[in-house]
């Protein structure tokens, strides 16, 4: 195998070209936290709306997202209230927060999406580690959907949500997981 070949092997996508729709009823976006440094709060953003293109080549490749703020769900209704307020999301000002990848790279196992993280009026990049579940038809309809997983961390600071240090940590951890549905064959 030549050098060429191998790196189009390499580089070479088991997704079919287009852009692949976000399955959201098997689509989460999941965070941690720390509370008074010695507990995690553990919660989720239930609505978001993401879209993946695919192109010939792992460089080819765009992940965008749009998560509702207001969707904030961390098992209490009263922190949740608290969360959404001004004094941290504020989601009267910050309704959303938005994520456009700028490159995938990686091979095997190893993978990361680089990528620019938007809260309010703050941009800042963002990478994830980003492990892919596989592919599979749907027996049901036929649709063949696509697994991923990616983590990665945001500092509060970084994007003017610094409420309450030592309260809160600054640190967020942030888990997704995501299913997209291949885009149907002309």
């Amino acid at each position: 195998m030549t050098n060429e070949t191998a790196a189009a092997a390499r580089t070479a996508l088991p997704l079919a070209p287009g852009t692949w729709a976000l399955d959201p009823f098997h689509s989460s976006v999941n965070f941690t936290i720390r509370h008074l440094g010695i507990a995690k709060v553990r919660g989720r953003f239930e609505r978001l709306e993401a879209e993946l293109s695919v192109g010939e080549r792992v460089e080819d490749v765009r992940v965008s997202a749009t998560v509702d703020l207001v969707s904030v769900n961390t098992g209490n209704a009263d922190r949740d209230a608290h969360v959404r307020a001004s004094d941290l999301l504020d989601v009267e000002k910050r309704p959303t927060m938005t994520y456009r990848s700028t490159r995938v790279s990686g091979e095997g196992d190893d993978w990361t999406m680089e990528g620019e993280l938007t809260i309010g009026d703050v941009t800042r990049p963002v990478s994830f580690a980003v492990e892919f579940g596989g592919l599979v038809e749907v027996p049901m309809d036929g649709s063949r959907h696509a697994g991923f997983e990616a983590t990665g961390e945001i500092r509060r600071g970084d994007f003017g949500l610094d409420f309450a240090p030592g309260l809160l940590g600054d640190v967020v951890k942030i888990q997704l997981d995501m299913q997209f549905v291949e885009p149907e064959k002309a």
